[in-house]
């Protein structure tokens, strides 16, 4: 399957970035992939009110991201905000496409480096995957990557590829972080990462990411997305600026990973 990682860099318009949207999902299509993956928060970037924006799958911000898809024939992931509990907003990954219609809550949010999404944002509660075109996908968001048991309940439920959306923090560390975290997820559950990041402002001269280590800022992104295999090692690895990088997978190559390295069959519960 020939899956294509959209690194862009969201606005506070959700309109605007409809139209990045679109502009990839074609570029994505026009270059022969079947899946195009948008980072989390591709509705509004972070930093700016969430609830004012956030409405239900089925609302016009959804209903247009899958006006897209079904324009193009492919399946698109993209990060919105959906209506949560006690005026909180849920972190959700909308899946929409050919055949395919699917989505995911944020489970771990991202009390760390001295933001606290837990204000606005009401945890998910459970593991999502999917199937597209004969290949099973599960599905994590940014903070998400630090904790392997999402992943590997994913791979224990059939999904070969994970798909992982975010908005990564700067700060001290944090792309040296990003790089070990996408790549110890892979090992540990044995599936192809597609690790879609929003890329950094600073690339395109609009102010300097974020740095999440600073009390109450917001994490604006520094790109970096990557795919990586099962066995850990990078396939694509972008820079800082916004990219669309298309990529190749074959999910054979997970069966072959796990003759190999059956750290899945290997587990024990303790």
């Amino acid at each position: 399957m020939r899956i294509a990682v959209a690194q862009i860099i969201s606005s506070a318009d959700p309109a605007a970035n409809l139209d990045l949207v679109r502009d990839y999902t074609g570029r994505a299509k026009a270059a022969g992939a079947g899946l195009v993956v948008f980072p989390e928060a591709t509705m509004r970037a972070f930093g700016n009110s969430l609830r004012g924006i956030a409405e239900p799958l089925d609302g016009p911000w959804a209903t247009a991201v899958r006006d897209i898809a079904r324009e193009h024939g492919i399946a698109v992931v993209a990060g919105m905000f959906t209506p949560g509990k006690d005026g909180r907003v849920r972190n959700t990954l909308l899946v929409t496409g050919p055949g395919v219609e699917a989505s995911y809550d944020k489970v771990h949010l991202f009390d760390a480096f001295g933001f606290t999404e837990s204000e606005t944002v009401d945890a998910g509660e459970a593991p999502v995957t999917f199937e597209y075109n004969g290949t099973v996908f599960g599905l994590a968001t940014c903070y998400d990557v630090r904790f392997p048991g999402l992943f590997t309940a994913n791979a224990n439920a059939g999904a070969q590829v994970t798909i992982l959306c975010a908005s990564w923090g700067a700060g001290p560390g944090k792309s040296e972080q990003w790089d070990l975290l996408v790549r110890a997820r892979a090992l540990d559950s044995t599936t192809f990462v597609v690790a879609c990041g929003q890329a950094d402002p600073a690339s395109v001269g609009a102010g300097g990411a974020e740095t999440s280590d600073t009390p109450g800022t917001a994490p604006t992104g520094i790109g970096h997305s990557a795919v990586i295999t099962p066995l850990g090692a990078p396939l694509v690895t972008l820079g800082a600026e916004p990219e669309l990088a298309v990529v190749d997978l074959d999910p054979a190559e997970v069966a072959q990973a796990r003759r190999k390295l059956p750290v899945l069959a290997n587990a024990r519960r303790f």
